[in-house]
């Protein structure tokens, strides 16, 4: 590819400000302004976020996970514990969180501890997911190698036949959330000529703090 192109992708973006004066005391109510201001705009997937977490031995991942709930007690996530993201929390519980919306030019990031949520809230997830999903769960030994796709189908006809008179099924033990606890939030706005507004808040001596960042 033709680095030029590259080098040359770029927005001046300048939709709106974000002074420090203007964000909310408590960053979960501003979250949730900004996640409403998301809906509205029908950004798609806005729930979609980017989760980072790291090996016992420091080495970096990402991807995408869902947002499926979030308190002062933290932003809740569900997966398979087996797979690649939950044998890292296992080891490693602190995790990043990201969410992108370039409509809006706006992002958030959230850094803290993870911990799982107890067993009664992610079956009462799990019971609200469609029966397809719930399928896909038992189905898919996450991050593992398989052999080919028809593996996963074979699996998936095959609990489809079992529990083909069920209205549900019973969640997987393997599978449930996780809530990352925030130690910092930071709510970023695009800016023109790249001086964005970056507010973070910090929870120190059980309290937030809000500061401005260099962009």
């Amino acid at each position: 590819m033709d680095n030029s192109i590259l080098q040359n992708l770029r927005e001046d973006y300048r939709l709106r400000a974000f002074d420090i004066d203007d964000a909310m005391a408590d960053p979960f109510e501003q979250f949730q302004s900004w996640f409403d201001d998301a809906l509205e705009a029908k950004i798609l997937e806005a729930n979609a976020m980017t989760l980072a977490t790291a090996s016992s031995d420091g080495i970096p991942n990402a991807r995408i996970v869902l947002l499926k709930g979030f308190d002062a007690e933290g932003f809740t996530f569900y997966t398979n514990y087996d797979s690649a993201k939950g044998k890292e929390l296992e080891t490693n519980p602190h995790a990043v969180l990201v969410f992108n919306w370039l409509d809006l030019q706006r992002q958030v990031r959230i850094s803290g501890a993870v911990q799982r949520v107890d067993n009664q809230t992610s079956s009462d997830y799990f019971a609200l997911r469609p029966k397809s999903s719930q399928i896909g769960a038992w189905a898919s030994p996450q991050s593992q190698i398989i052999p080919n796709r028809l593996f996963l189908e074979t699996k998936e006809q095959m609990l489809a036949a079992q529990f083909a008179n069920a209205d549900a099924l019973p969640r997987p033990a393997h599978w449930g959330g996780y809530a990352v606890k925030p130690t910092w939030i930071e709510f970023w706005q695009g800016r023109s000529s790249r001086l964005h507004d970056r507010i973070r808040y910090d929870f120190v001596d059980g309290a937030w703090q809000k500061v401005r960042l260099a962009p």
